[in-house]
């Protein structure tokens, strides 16, 4: 396997790595409750996941 032969620059190595941060997560509004919940995952106040409860809250 090929070995570089120079170093790499800071700014050459800096533009190479602009495109791997993380993009923000994605939040959509509960239909339920009307709070803000992750997509395609049951809603972590409510409990319902395309609209049936498919885990229970416990009240406290």
């Amino acid at each position: 396997m090929a070995n570089p032969k120079r170093r790499h620059s800071k700014s050459r190595t800096a533009k190479r790595r602009t495109h791997q941060s993380l993009d923000p997560v994605v939040l959509g509004e509960c239909p339920q409750c009307h709070e803000r919940k992750p997509s395609h995952q049951v809603c972590p106040h409510c409990g319902y996941y395309r609209g049936r409860q498919v885990r229970p809250i416990k009240d406290v």
